[in-house]
C-alpha cells in the first residue's frame, strides 16, 4: 500500500503496524530517504548494530548471491523480538529490482519469518519498477516516496532543531534562512547545526534578521569554508594557511572537519543532480553553492565523482571521531585531513 500523507508517514515511522512486514522508502533526496529508513529501523530494533537481530545488505550482496536475502528474511531472532533486514540500493539494476520485488511479495504475505521487518531504501524509482509496484500493491508492505521538502516543512524542521539547542530565529529571520537553505536534507541539517553553533547552543538567544545576515554574509568568505574549497581544489598551501588563520581567529578544528564534510556534501549533491538530468548551474544552486564559488565548485565536481567522494568521506568521518576521542592535537588532525584531500585532488588532475 502507498503512504503519502505526512501525518500517516510520520505515524508509521514512529510506530510501524505489526501487520506490515516490508517498507520501501525511495526518492531523489538520499539523505531524506536514509533519515526515514533509520527512524523506522530504530522503531523495530533500537540497536542497529545488534548482530543477532539486524542484517544489512546492499544490491551487490543480492546480485552476487540470490539466496542471501531469503536466508536473512527466514532467520529467527536468537534473543527474541523482531528482526530487521535492511537493504540499501545505490543503483537500480533491473535484476536486483525484480529479485527484491519477488522477495518482498513473499515476505509481505508471511512466507518467510513473519517477525522480520524488511526495510529497503533506494533512489527515485519510476512507475515501471517491479519493486515499487510490489510494495505499493501488497497489503503487508508500504511504499513511501520521499519528495523535496516544502517550505513549511523546512521551517518546522529548522525551528525544532534550533529549539533543541535552546536558540531561535525571529519570524523574518526564519523566512530568510529557509530561503537560503539547500534542498537536500543532509546539507540542510548541517547548515542548521552551523547556525546553532553561531548563535550559541544553550544560550537561550533568538537572533533577528540583521544578526542572521552577519552569519550568512561572512559564510562564503569565512576562512574554514575557503580552506575546504582550496583543499578540494588541490591547493594545499592556501588550504593550510586558511585553516591556520581560522584557528588563530578562534575557530575550532572540529568545525574545520565539519566544513570539509559540508563541502563534500555539496559536491555529492551536484553529482547526483546532474546524473538525474539537472543542468550544472541548476545543480549548484540546489546544492546551496554561493554564486561567487559556483564556477570553482562545478570545476571540482567534474573531477570529484561519487566513488572518489565516498573514499574521502571515510577519511572525514575518521578525522571527526579522532578530534573527539584520540587526544591527538585537533589542529594536526584537521591539517592532515585537508592535506590528504588536496593530494587526492591533485592526483585527479585538479
Amino acid at each position: 500500500m502507498i503512504l503519502s500523507k505526512r501525518p500517516e508517514v510520520d505515524r508509521f515511522l514512529k510506530t510501524p503496524d505489526a501487520n506490515v512486514r516490508a517498507a520501501l522508502i525511495h526518492g531523489k533526496d538520499r539523505s531524506g530517504v536514509s533519515e526515514r529508513a533509520t527512524q523506522l529501523s530504530k522503531a523495530i530494533t533500537p540497536d542497529l548494530n545488534d548482530p543477532f537481530n539486524v542484517t544489512f545488505l546492499t544490491e551487490a550482496d543480492i546480485d552476487s548471491d540470490g539466496i542471501k536475502l531469503e536466508e536473512a528474511l527466514t532467520a529467527l531472532s536468537m534473543i527474541g523480538g523482531r528482526r530487521l533486514v535492511r537493504v540499501r540500493l545505490s543503483d537500480a539494476k533491473a535484476a536486483v529490482d525484480k529479485a527484491l520485488a519477488a522477495a518482498l511479495t513473499v515476505h509481505a504475505e508471511g512466507g518467510y519469518n513473519p517477525d522480520a521487518m524488511l526495510v529497503i531504501e533506494a533512489g527515485a524509482l519510476g512507475r515501471e519498477s517491479a519493486l515499487r509496484k510490489a510494495a505499493e500493491k501488497a497489503s503487508g508492505a508500504v511504499g513511501i516516496a520521499v519528495y523535496e521538502d516544502e517550505v513549511g516543512d523546512v521551517a518546522r524542521m529548522t525551528r525544532e532543531a534550533l529549539a533543541a539547542d535552546k536558540v531561535g530565529l525571529t519570524g523574518d529571520a526564519l523566512d530568510r534562512f529557509v530561503a537560503r537553505l539547500p534542498r537536500e536534507r543532509g546539507l540542510m541539517r548541517q547548515e542548521i547545526e552551523r547556525l546553532a553553533l553561531y548563535i550559541g547552543p544553550g544560550s537561550g538567544r533568538t537572533i533577528d534578521i540583521s544578526e542572521l545576515d552577519e552569519h550568512l554574509g561572512v559564510e562564503p568568505d569565512a576562512s574554514l569554508s575557503d580552506a575546504a574549497l582550496q583543499a578540494f581544489g588541490g591547493r594545499a598551501a592556501p588550504a593550510q594557511s586558511g585553516l591556520r588563520r581560522a584557528l588563530a581567529e578562534g575557530e575550532s578544528a572540529v568545525m574545520a572537519v565539519r566544513m570539509a564534510s559540508i563541502h563534500l556534501g555539496k559536491l555529492r549533491r551536484i553529482n547526483i543532480l546532474q546524473q538525474n538530468g539537472a543542468g550544472a548551474k541548476e545543480a549548484a544552486k540546489a546544492a546551496g553553492v554561493f554564486w561567487k564559488q559556483e564556477a570553482e565548485m562545478l570545476r571540482q565536481a567534474r573531477s570529484w565523482r561519487l566513488e572518489a567522494l565516498d573514499e574521502v568521506q571515510d577519511s572525514v568521518n575518521t578525522a571527526d571521531v579522532a578530534t573527539k576521542t584520540t587526544g591527538m592535537p585537533e589542529q594536526l588532525i584537521a591539517e592532515r585531513l585537508l592535506l590528504e584531500i588536496s593530494a587526492r585532488a591533485r592526483r585527479m588532475g585538479l
